[in-house]
């Protein structure tokens, strides 16, 4: 390591050190350190970019901020001019991750995978330049492997190594089925680092081990080992779970503006530095002031929020969405008026019915013990007046405004 940073110009030594500040930035762990700082300054000296591995298995195509930690250190190595290798597992995807699960995954079809992987890259684009990523299958090596293939890589790995994965532990020691094939799956993975040479491999920390058997299988096959990047989990809007759908703590990337800035808004205060760090475009720098002055109280959690929540829709929409959402929210829930450009929804029931039934007709609530308790919770308003009563009879009119919580109206519209 230090006869080639003595190879090093000053110029590119301050640029090595400025990457490798900007790669740190928000990791969780990286394996092991010296060898990224050795292997970015080869690429300088050599002037040849290094390979960013980042594999996929397409099981759950909707994006939402959760996933862009990843994305977003992948978008720096992008603007380095380094290669993303992303890798569409379409053979593995027929395995499933058996990461964090205590059964056996869903086994997908070719059609699914397909149909998923597209989803993701309309979405990745969003984030990264979709133009500049190398794609790649991985059923175009694995596919070719034969039996004896598969027994030689099976070789390479023992089965107490391949148990010292939490999940199987957890499964063994509650008596849960391990399938033989699920023990392939790290193998695969780590045999796509071999086929594609990668320097890099980037992941959440749940991917620990898939990762460190790319470097495992890349040394059993006399190759230079890829280095493990690993990316915290976000917790979602309620601070305590990783950010999931099912747990209906997330922000899509797809959704609105205003439902975005509403969204972040209620980001707990304590996560505020950690979503600046993770899931926004400012640089080290900017990201550095803001947490020093959110820990000194110098700037109010409120005015941090904001303009994260603005940031964030700059991204993924532009900075006029930001502006304007930022003003419907100040209208709307600092202000307390009812927003003007509510959809319209066509009414064509009846015209007197109980509240709870209209709530539930307009399918802006799940179920009628739903919409009875959001009404004790004072959640609901019609033109602007907050409602208690859950017996209460609506007489509908052209025109109604039904309000939802903070974020959702209707306004209804009667049908001929």
């Amino acid at each position: 390591m230090e006869n080639l940073m003595e190879q090093l110009t000053e110029e590119q030594r301050i640029e090595v050190k400025r990457q490798m500040e900007m790669y740190s930035q928000g990791v969780q762990e990286i394996i092991p350190t010296e060898e990224l700082e050795k292997k970015v300054a080869k690429s300088i000296i050599e002037n040849k970019p290094l390979k960013i591995k980042l594999g996929l298995d397409p099981s759950a195509p909707d994006v939402h901020l959760g996933h862009t930690v990843v994305l977003n250190k992948m978008r720096q190595f992008q603007e380095n001019g380094h290669t993303i290798q992303l890798i569409i597992g379409d053979f593995t995807g027929k395995i499933g991750d058996p990461t964090g699960k205590s059964v056996a995954r869903k086994q997908l079809t070719d059609e699914e995978v397909k149909h998923n992987a597209k989803t993701y890259f309309e979405q990745f684009a969003k984030v990264i330049d979709m133009d500049k990523v190398e794609l790649h299958y991985n059923s175009a090596w694995l596919s070719k492997l034969n039996f004896e293939d598969v027994i030689q890589l099976a070789g390479k790995i023992t089965v107490a190594r391949l148990l010292e994965r939490d999940d199987f532990e957890e499964r063994i020691a509650f008596n849960k089925p391990i399938s033989l094939h699920e023990f392939f799956y790290p193998l695969m993975q780590g045999y796509d680092s071999v086929m594609l040479e990668c320097d890099i491999e980037l992941g959440g920390t749940d991917q620990h081990f898939n990762i460190l058997m790319g470097r495992h299988f890349q040394e059993k096959f006399g190759k230079e080992k890829q280095v493990a990047l690993l990316m915290p989990l976000l917790e979602g809007l309620d601070g305590v779970e990783k950010m999931s759908k099912s747990k209906k703590n997330y922000i899509g990337i797809d959704e609105s503006p205003t439902e975005m800035y509403g969204k972040a808004m209620s980001i707990p205060d304590e996560l505020m530095g950690k979503y600046f760090e993770l899931i926004t475009d400012l640089n080290p720098e900017q990201i550095k002031e803001l947490k020093d002055q959110l820990e000194s109280g110098s700037f109010h959690p409120r005015d941090a929020k904001m303009l994260l929540a603005k940031t964030i829709v700059r991204m993924y929409h532009d900075a006029e969405a930001g502006e304007k959402a930022e003003q419907h929210f100040i209208s709307v829930f600092q202000q307390g008026t009812i927003p003007e450009d509510i959809p319209a929804v066509e009414w064509n029931g009846s015209t007197e019915l109980p509240l709870i039934d209209l709530l539930v007709e307009l399918k802006l609530l799940s179920s009628k013990s739903e919409a009875r308790r959001m009404i004790e919770n004072k959640g609901i308003k019609l033109n602007g007046l907050k409602i208690e009563d859950t017996k209460l009879h609506v007489i509908v009119s052209d025109g109604l405004i039904v309000q939802v919580g903070k974020r959702k109206f209707v306004k209804l519209k009667m049908g001929k």
